[in-house]
């Protein structure tokens, strides 16, 4: 599932300077099946890419995405949160230049947990060393400053929740003052779903080109408009000129849509 790096860089450190945050984790989001009652044990492994020894912290973090697409992170505990469910190995680490090693959490899931999924994420991120102190002592992450950050999204389906995927429309929309192929997904399920693979399309130039739909999850509830990424034969993005010819498949967890349509 690839490799996970840094996604978000803090404000810069007070003295002493610390060592740049080059870390790395894999997989860069778990997938995970489990019933009540059940006690999950999985681990990442974390790289150090750098030739310094870096300070790590470890935490979980409640997250939302709204149906734009907009992300937000929530170290305060949201209403029905999973993460009491979670423990981490440890609340800081230091990791050695060049090195990499494994970090291991867990989560117990309660025998009375309803079907449905739980999402948290995994924060690793970069501290001062001076800083260890208050961490492991209990004290706030919040109010101290970070290097940088990775997030691991973990999905916990408890009870066997599923996706249900429905095409609602393929069409155009204006996205970032550009027209633009989309797709809008609805979940009926009560698990996240995405979609997977490419479709083919023929522009007005007759140029034979991809579309590849964004790669977001759709949470249970929602109704996304999906962009479609023009590419080439070598992978490129391409620009592409209406109207368009689009057939295909597009594969999701449980299912798959069969397109064939004429974008004018």
């Amino acid at each position: 599932m690839g490799l996970a790096a840094p996604l978000l860089c803090g404000a810069a450190l007070a003295q002493p300077a610390t060592a740049p945050f080059e870390v790395a984790a894999s997989p860069s989001r778990l997938e995970l099946q489990a019933q009540p009652g059940e006690r999950l044990g999985q681990s990442l492994r974390i790289y150090n890419v750098g030739t310094q020894v870096n300070t790590l912290a470890f935490r979980t973090m409640d997250w939302s995405l709204t149906e734009a697409g907009e992300l937000q992170f929530h170290p305060e505990l949201l209403p029905g949160s999973c993460r009491p469910w979670v423990a981490l190995e440890r609340r800081t680490r230091q990791l050695g230049a060049r090195a990499n090693e494994p970090y291991r959490f867990q989560v117990s899931v309660p025998a009375d947990a309803p079907r449905g999924e739980c999402r948290f994420m995994i924060a690793i991120e970069g501290v001062d060393p001076a800083q260890v102190t208050a961490l492991n002592s209990g004290g706030s992450a919040l109010s101290l400053p970070i290097s940088g950050r990775i997030a691991i999204t973990v999905y916990v389906a408890v009870g066997g929740a599923r996706p249900q995927l429905e095409l609602v429309r393929i069409g155009t929309d204006s996205l970032k003052n550009q027209r633009r192929p989309v797709l809008v997904v609805r979940n009926l399920g009560d698990a996240h779903g995405r979609l997977d693979g490419a479709l083919t399309v023929r522009d007005a130039d007759g140029k034979a080109l991809e579309l590849v739909p964004e790669g977001a999850p759709v949470l249970p509830g929602q109704t996304r408009t999906l962009a479609l990424a023009a590419r080439g034969k070598d992978g490129a993005t391409a620009p592409l000129r209406f109207p368009l010819r689009v057939s295909g498949t597009l594969d999701w967890d449980e299912g798959a849509f069969k397109i064939e349509a004429t974008l004018p």
